[in-house]
């Protein structure tokens, strides 16, 4: 059974998904061949196909001739080379990337939980979680379409929340619409119970809350920051210091973090912001420290929520993943995960 293409023109609140609708939805992938006449004399072929086939954008046109799907008399040509106004062109639009993205794709899930309603998934770290540039395949949407096609129907194949991608850790996924609607408002709400395991450079006070809205980073659109800016959404950490250890003779911290709100890349953005950057962050640690882990040392292991069918409160947690358990051995910490 083929997945339906879930419908990107829906959004959903609370979210920071980037979306991409250039050119959404080929209409036709046979080759078109086309005729000059002497009204191209002295036109880009670019410009040209542009002006002959407006359904596609010049930019997309421009990738079709570097890439060999257009031909002049037969020949491969460039974007730049001038028409005469009396050859036959050859084109053979292509799918663009982000128009495969939505197609079911065989993986293994870990799957923790699974009802009429919701499945709850322990991601492992280097899932990506959801299609963008430079990973426009092997996503877990991707395997979620595979392991069940009727979320083609739901918008973004039920993701309400997500978790970055060297983090690991439970996720909760909608089979309906009507679930979806449901787990998007409690997180409106703020009612989903979401905590994370950090380890930290440094030693923080037993707790504290950090609030500091968050934005996109002003000079580095990879990152992001606190912000005072107009754009910055409000964002809410609050977190307890549960062990102390040493990890390559410099002091470390394991943190238990609650989330209030879902902010891209938060926990990393508040920690780092007050001078505890987590272990193996190469975006928001200290560059010299980066290679004391392979990944930010951050997992989901707690999730609890009101199941939107029964309404009855339900909790999940996911073991620590070998790696974390080996780096908390290393540091000198019972790597188990707390009650």
């Amino acid at each position: 059974m083929r997945a339906e293409k879930p419908n990107l023109n829906k959004t959903l609140p609370d979210s920071d998904f980037d979306e991409g609708d250039e050119d959404a939805g080929l209409p036709d992938q046979s080759a078109i061949t086309l005729a000059l006449n002497p009204d191209f004399c002295g036109m880009r072929l670019d410009k040209a196909l542009s002006t002959l086939v407006p359904q596609y954008s010049r930019s997309r046109i421009q990738q079709w001739i570097e890439a060999g799907h257009v031909t002049v008399e037969g020949q491969p040509a460039r974007a730049k080379t001038t028409m005469l106004g009396d050859e036959t062109i050859v084109v053979q639009p292509q799918a663009a990337p982000e128009e495969q993205a939505y197609q079911p794709e065989a993986m293994t899930l870990s799957i923790i939980h699974e009802d009429k309603s919701i499945l709850v998934i322990d991601k492992p770290a280097g899932l990506v979680v959801h299609p963008a540039a430079g990973n426009w395949t092997g996503t877990l949407l991707n395997g979620l379409l595979h392991h069940i096609p009727a979320l083609g129907g739901v918008p973004r194949a039920g993701i309400v929340h997500r978790l970055d991608k060297e983090t690991s850790g439970l996720m909760v996924v909608a089979k309906t619409l009507e679930a979806q609607t449901d787990l998007v408002r409690q997180l409106q709400a703020r009612t989903v119970k979401r905590e994370y395991l950090a380890l930290v450079w440094g030693m923080p006070q037993i707790s504290g809350r950090i609030e500091a809205a968050i934005g996109r980073h002003p000079r580095d659109r990879i990152k992001m920051a606190v912000s005072t800016h107009e754009s910055a959404k409000p964002a809410i950490t609050h977190y307890e210091r549960l062990a102390n250890g040493q990890l390559d003779s410099r002091p470390v911290s394991l943190l238990r973090c609650q989330l209030e709100t879902g902010r891209t890349h938060q926990i990393r953005v508040h920690m780092a912001s007050i001078g505890f950057a987590l272990v193996g962050d190469p975006l928001y640690g200290k560059p010299h420290l980066a290679p004391a882990f392979g990944r930010q040392a951050l997992h989901a292991y707690r999730l609890g929520l009101t199941h939107p069918q029964s309404g009855k409160p339900c909790e999940w947690r996911a073991a620590l993943p070998s790696d974390l358990a080996l780096l908390f051995a290393r540091a000198g910490i019972e790597a188990t995960v707390p009650d």
